[in-house]
């Protein structure tokens, strides 16, 4: 079918993991519409998953209004929705593997204290391994650590080629349970991907940094890695990305067309003309889908989001 290539020519299981911290807005469409179209271009299955982890942030009804939304824009899913709140005994097992290994250590660490002693990083202060060798005498544990290693991580992003990163350099060891008991990003999302069988991601270029740290937690707890491919972020006429954006408005799930021609022209591919529904829309896309066109590059500006007539 269009779009197969050697890289993806074994079964394939992909998945949309938002946030219920709101509508969904242009920028996770480009995203549900990038691994929607790239599983069925590829003759596989394709999964949506709510990463409700950080309870505190969730708004109510947003994971209600999103699928309603993904529903509208003809992106259905194969499998039963899963809940990350559902998910933490199994969280828990993960942390208690690694720690079995000595991978793990409490940290007592404050934000305040990790930003006062740690360098900066792309990503905020790099944790400088303050509590690493043992709690300091009178220091209560708040949230538990991986240890990480200096030596590079390698792997090729399908998107935006060949990466390497030292997770040690480029964010120290990082946080696996964090000081309210919540499980972290990182360990959740390598849990569930292995539970679900993924074996492609596709996702944001914002989280082309953590994909290394993925890969150091699959590796030490024996789990597959995924091909990954990150596509271009949306920012808005700010240089923000659109969902930290004022301007991150909801798409419009009443008239869906519109949002579909310009994300696909985002993800440069060709125009799909004479379609009358999203029905006919993915009709029509999925047979012309190639991920090697999307543009290979962190984010696109605003004049790539100028209305499409069709």
């Amino acid at each position: 079918m269009g779009g197969r290539s050697p890289a993806v020519a074994r079964v394939y299981r992909g998945r949309f993991a938002p946030s219920p911290t709101g509508p969904l807005h242009f920028g996770s469409l480009l995203a549900a519409m990038a691994s929607f179209a790239d599983a069925r271009a590829c003759g596989g299955a394709w999964l949506v998953r709510m990463e409700d982890l950080d309870r505190p942030r969730e708004v109510a009804g947003a994971a209600e209004r999103i699928l309603d939304t993904l529903r509208a824009f003809g992106l259905e899913w194969d499998e039963p929705v899963i809940y990350q709140r559902e998910r933490a005994p199994a969280y828990a097992a993960a942390l208690q593997a690694l720690d079995a290994q000595g991978l793990t250590y409490p940290c007592g660490c404050s934000r305040a204290e990790i930003v006062r002693l740690g360098r900066m990083g792309a990503e905020g202060p790099i944790y400088p391994g303050t509590c690493s060798q043992g709690l300091a005498p009178g220091m209560r544990a708040r949230s538990i650590r991986v240890r990480t290693r200096a030596q590079p991580m390698h792997f090729t992003d399908r998107i935006q080629g060949e990466q390497t990163q030292s997770v040690e350099d480029s964010t120290g060891d990082f946080v696996l349970r964090r000081a309210d008991g919540i499980h972290a990003y990182q360990l959740a999302v390598v849990v569930d991907d292995a539970w679900q069988e993924i074996t492609h991601v596709v996702r944001g270029a914002d989280l082309l940094g953590s994909t290394p740290r993925q890969i150091l937690l699959q590796r030490a707890l024996g789990l597959p890695e995924p091909s990954y491919a990150h596509i271009p972020l949306v920012l808005d006429d700010r240089g923000r990305k659109l969902s930290k954006s004022l301007a991150s408005a909801p798409v419009d799930a009443s008239d869906p067309l519109p949002a579909m021609h310009r994300a696909w022209a985002c993800l440069g591919q060709p125009p799909v003309t004479g379609a009358g529904s999203p029905a006919a829309f993915w009709k029509r896309a999925i047979e012309e889908w190639r991920i090697e066109r999307i543009p290979r590059r962190m984010s696109i500006g605003p004049q790539r989001l100028a209305p499409v007539d069709r």
